[in-house]
C-alpha cells in the first residue's frame, strides 16, 4: 500500500514510533481528561469520551501532523459558566455551534487572522484562567465540606474562607502525596507518567488507610460507566440557539486560540508547517461530532502535543493510538476510577493552570512598562474577576487603540529645505526658520503611515503653516508606507484647498501602496500626472522653473542656491548649469516608482 500526503513515505518503524507515543500520550491523557471534566462541572466519563472522539478526530482531519486533541485546561471556567448558567445540554449544542462555526472559519481561510491576537492579551487571559483553575481546586485539595460553586472568584474564596474549618486532614494528606509524586518523580524518572502513578498511589492509599474519610469521584458523581459513548441528538430549538451564540462563540475563538498555538508550538519543535485553515476545519469537525456522544468541547493540547512530540511521533497515528488507548482504558478499569478521590485530582489540575501560566512571559512583559503591559494587566484582572469574554472583548479594543496611538506618534511631518553645508545638499527641517524660508515653495517630509489615526495630524500641521499662502506645494512621500482612505481624505482636502487658491501641489517619491489608493480614488488625475515625481530634486527643478520671478526680485530668504540669482535679475534659472540642487542635491534616498502612464 502507498500512502501519500501526511503519511507519504509511511512504514512498519514509524508506525512502532507512533504506537509508543500513542501509548504514552493516551496513559497520560486519562487523568486530565477526568479532571477537566470535574472541574467544568460535568461528569467525568464526559472528559474520557472526548478525548477519545475529539482526540482521534482532530488527528486525523486536522492540519497539523503532531497535534493531540482533548479537553483542555483553558476551556474549564468557560465550560463551567456555561453548565452553570445554562445547563449541561446547553453545553453540548454550544459547543456543537462552536464546531460549525470553526468550520467557517477554516472554509472562509481566516486561520492566519487568529494569530493576530496581541500576545499580552492571549499571555493575559491565559494566566487569568491559570488562576481560575487552580483556585478552583484549593477546595478539593483541602478536602472542605458543604461548599457551594459559584462563577465569579470572589464568591468562590468567600466559599472557602467560610468553610475553612472543615478541611479534612485526609483530604489533605492525599493531595500532598498525589503532588508529591508529581514534582518529584519527573527528576527520577522523566519518561513514567507522574499525574497518573500520582493519581494511582494516592488513590491506592486513601483506598486501604482511610476508606470512606474522603470524597471520591464515585461518592461525588457516581459510577463510570465501562462502556462506549451512546449517540444522542440534542434538542436543538431556535431559541436555544439564539441565546447560545454568545458562549459558542467564546468557546470557538478559544478553540482556534488554542489549537494554532499548540500547532506552533509542534512546528517550532519539529520543523514542520501545519496548515491552520485545515486545523480550524479538524477542530470544527471534532467539536460538532463529540457532543453527540456526550461529550465537551476540546482543543488542540500543547503540553500532550509536546510530550507526543518528544516521545517519538511520526504522523497522526499516535494520536488516532492515544485515542485508542483511552477508550481500551475507559472499557477496561471505568469501574475501579470511581474509587480515585477528588484530592487526587486537585494537584493534578494545579500542575496544569502552574504550566499554562506562563508566568516567566508575563513577568517579562510587565517588566517592559509598555502599553503592552497595561493590556496584559487588564485582561489578566478582567479575566479572574469578570469573565474570559469580557476580559478579550476588553483586551482587543484596548490593544487596537494603543496600537492606533503609537502609530499615530510614528507620523512626522516636517517643513525641509536644502542644507548647503550638507555634500548632497540633504533637506533638513533645521534650515526652515525667520528669515530663511521660500515664500513661494513650502516642502515638507511626511514619516510615517497615512492612515486615520494620524490623517488629521498630517492635514493640520501642512495647513496651519501656510499663512504665506505659497504658490507650489512639494510633499516628500517616500516614507510613507501605507495609506488608507481616510488619510487620502485628508490629502484630497489638502489638495483642493491648495488648487482653490491657485497653487500647485507637487508629490515626490510616492510608494506603491499609496500611489495605487491615489489612483483609485481619482486624486492621482486631480493632482495631474506631471505632478509626480521619483525624486525630490526633480520636484524641486519643476518648483524653481515655476516661480513668479518677479517676486524672486529683492527676496532676501535666499531658500535654494538659484535664489541669489533669482533676487537680483529675477530670472529663471539655467537648470543645465545648476550646481547641485537636482535629483542627488536634495541627497534623498527614495524608492523609484515606474513612472506612471
Amino acid at each position: 500500500m502507498k500512502w501519500t500526503g501526511r503519511f507519504a513515505e509511511y512504514h512498519a518503524a514509524a508506525f512502532r514510533k507512533d504506537l509508543l507515543s500513542g501509548l504514552i500520550v493516551g496513559i497520560i491523557a486519562i487523568p486530565l481528561g477526568m479532571a477537566f471534566a470535574i472541574a467544568s462541572g460535568v461528569q467525568p466519563a464526559y472528559g474520557l469520551y472526548t478525548t477519545i472522539i475529539a482526540g482521534i478526530l482532530i488527528s486525523l482531519l486536522g492540519g497539523s501532523k503532531f497535534q493531540i486533541g482533548g479537553p483542555t485546561g483553558a476551556f474549564i471556567p468557560i465550560l463551567f459558566a456555561i453548565v452553570m448558567q445554562y445547563g449541561y445540554e446547553n453545553l453540548l449544542i454550544a459547543g456543537l455551534m462552536a464546531g460549525v462555526m470553526l468550520v467557517i472559519m477554516g472554509a472562509l481561510r481566516l486561520g492566519a487572522l487568529i494569530k493576530f491576537i496581541p500576545r499580552p492579551v492571549t499571555l493575559g487571559f491565559t494566566a487569568g484562567i491559570a488562576v481560575t483553575i487552580f483556585s478552583g481546586q484549593i477546595a478539593n485539595f483541602l478536602g472542605l465540606s458543604d461548599i457551594e460553586k459559584h462563577e465569579d472568584f470572589i464568591s468562590n474564596m468567600k466559599e472557602i474562607g467560610i468553610h475553612i474549618t472543615t478541611l479534612n486532614v485526609y483530604s489533605l494528606l492525599t493531595a500532598g502525596i498525589c503532588l508529591a509524586v508529581i514534582l518529584v518523580l519527573p527528576r527520577l524518572a522523566p519518561k513514567v507518567p507522574a499525574s497518573l502513578l500520582g493519581l494511582i498511589l494516592s488513590t491506592l492509599i486513601a483506598a486501604f488507610l482511610f476508606k470512606g474519610q474522603i470524597a471520591t469521584i464515585g461518592s461525588a458523581f457516581g459510577a463510570i460507566p465501562s462502556a462506549l459513548p451512546r449517540f444522542n441528538l440534542p434538542d436543538m430549538t431556535w431559541e436555544r440557539i439564539i441565546t447560545l451564540i454568545p458562549p459558542a462563540f467564546v468557546i470557538a475563538m478559544l478553540g482556534g486560540i488554542e489549537s494554532l498555538l499548540s500547532a506552533v508550538v509542534a512546528d517550532g519543535m519539529t520543523g514542520t508547517r501545519h496548515n491552520s485553515n485545515r486545523e480550524l476545519i479538524g477542530q470544527g469537525i471534532a467539536n460538532i461530532v463529540t457532543p453527540l456522544f456526550g461529550g465537551i468541547p476540546a482543543t488542540g493540547a500543547i503540553a500532550r502535543t509536546a510530550t507526543n512530540i518528544k516521545s517519538g511521533a511520526v504522523s497522526p497515528i499516535s494520536g488516532v493510538v492515544h485515542g485508542i488507548v483511552v477508550l481500551l482504558v475507559l472499557i477496561v478499569f471505568a469501574p475501579y476510577a470511581s474509587h480515585v478521590p477528588l484530592a487526587s485530582m486537585a494537584p493534578i489540575l494545579m500542575i496544569v493552570a502552574w504550566n499554562m501560566s506562563e508566568r516567566k512571559a508575563f513577568v517579562h512583559v510587565l517588566k517592559t512598562r509598555t502599553s503592552d503591559s497595561i493590556v496584559l494587566v487588564i485582561t489578566f484582572v478582567l479575566t479572574v474577576f469578570t469573565s474570559l469574554t469580557t476580559a478579550v472583548e476588553v483586551g482587543l479594543v484596548l490593544a487596537a487603540l494603543l496600537f492606533v496611538k503609537r502609530m499615530s506618534d510614528i507620523m512626522k511631518v516636517a517643513k525641509v529645505l536644502p542644507d548647503p553645508s550638507h555634500k548632497h545638499e540633504k533637506v533638513m527641517p533645521h534650515m526652515v526658520h525667520e528669515g530663511h524660508d521660500c515664500p513661494q515653495v513650502s516642502m515638507y517630509t511626511i514619516e510615517g503611515p497615512l492612515f486615520f489615526g494620524a490623517a488629521d495630524l498630517f492635514e493640520k500641521s501642512i495647513t496651519d503653516t501656510l499663512h504665506q499662502r505659497p504658490g507650489i506645494l512639494l510633499l516628500r512621500m517616500g516614507k510613507v508606507p501605507f495609506m488608507d482612505t481616510t488619510g487620502e481624505s485628508n490629502l484630497a482636502s489638502l489638495v483642493k484647498h491648495f488648487q482653490n487658491q491657485g497653487g500647485k501641489v507637487l508629490l515626490a517619491g510616492v510608494q506603491s501602496q499609496p500611489l495605487e489608493v491615489l489612483q483609485r480614488t481619482g486624486l492621482y488625475s486631480r493632482i495631474g500626472q506631471e505632478h509626480f515625481f521619483a525624486h525630490t530634486g526633480e520636484a524641486i527643478d519643476y518648483a524653481l522653473l515655476h516661480l513668479n520671478s518677479k517676486q524672486c526680485i529683492g527676496c532676501k530668504h535666499l531658500a535654494f542656491r538659484e535664489c541669489a540669482a533669482l533676487s537680483q535679475a529675477g530670472l529663471q534659472p539655467d537648470m543645465n548649469q545648476r550646481s547641485g540642487v537636482g535629483q542627488k542635491s536634495a541627497g534623498v534616498q527614495q524608492p523609484v516608482f515606474a513612472a506612471p502612464k
